[in-house]
């Protein structure tokens, strides 16, 4: 897969390139092999940040936050050097409303998937918040990706300001216990795949958005729900998730 990419990667440089000499030769655009790269650089920003967002779209790592903004830095770099417009490197920092944009999008972005599943519900209790072998600092913005082919399953304590966690626990490796897993975010969407023959509870509460459990909704302002398996206080192997979010929406499915 990553051969592939890099093949492609070097095919479409060799592409622009190409193209961006025969429209100098022509006399559009004053492009020579001395500043080929100050073109070329904004347009890897480009390739990367769709990579990225084509990544996340795939479940296969990825980050719409860092996809998107290099895709958007790159097009207003190479706006620049066509003189469309007039950005520089060192005008990064006049991006930095788009933090704003992210997380206002994490009010509104939903999950589209809407899959069913089966147990019991009630009204859940207050979080704890449990040392991991998994951690992440509350200061970080990014994405947490748990999907690699028997991954192990060990208990998280999973932080951040805004970013989106995928947990696929249909690819793991998960020991015969009682594993806690917490998950705290002031911004983002919660997506976890659990397979069928795993018991386990939940525990999620959302000050702003939507929560999805086995087919079980709240949506609106200060929502919470909790799901518990019915085999699972007699169950040896068992999930413990805990859940909470002040914006976002979490989507838990059976697969």
């Amino acid at each position: 897969m990553r051969g592939n990419f890099f093949r492609s990667f070097i095919a479409i440089t060799l592409i622009l390139v190409g193209a961006a000499l025969v429209l100098a030769n022509i006399g559009i655009i004053d492009f020579n092999m001395d500043n080929a790269w100050i073109y070329i650089y904004p347009i890897l920003f480009i390739i990367f940040g769709i990579k990225w967002m084509l990544d996340k779209i795939r479940y296969n790592g990825g980050s719409w936050v860092f996809g998107s903004f290099f895709f958007i830095f790159g097009s207003l770099l190479l706006f620049d050097r066509f003189e469309v417009i007039e950005f520089t490197f060192n005008d990064v920092y006049k991006l930095w409303p788009l933090l704003i944009v992210y997380i206002g999008f994490s009010f509104i972005g939903k999950s589209k998937s809407r899959n069913k599943g089966s147990g019991k519900s009630e009204n859940g209790a207050k979080k704890s918040k449990i040392k991991g072998s998994y951690d992440s600092s509350f200061f970080s913005i990014g994405e947490h990706e748990y999907n690699q082919p028997n991954w192990k399953v060990e208990p998280m304590n999973l932080k951040s300001m805004a970013g989106d966690f995928y947990l696929d626990f249909s690819k793991a490796f998960i020991p015969e216990k009682e594993i806690p897993i917490t998950i705290n975010s002031l911004a983002g969407d919660v997506h976890i795949l659990i397979p069928e023959n795993i018991e386990f509870r939940v525990d999620a509460t959302v000050k702003a958005g939507d929560i999805e459990v086995v087919g079980r909704t709240a949506e609106g302002i200060n929502r919470s729900l909790m799901h518990e398996t019915a085999d699972y206080d007699t169950a040896v192997r068992k999930l413990d998730i805990m859940i909470d979010l002040k914006a976002g929406s979490v989507r838990v499915v059976t697969v």
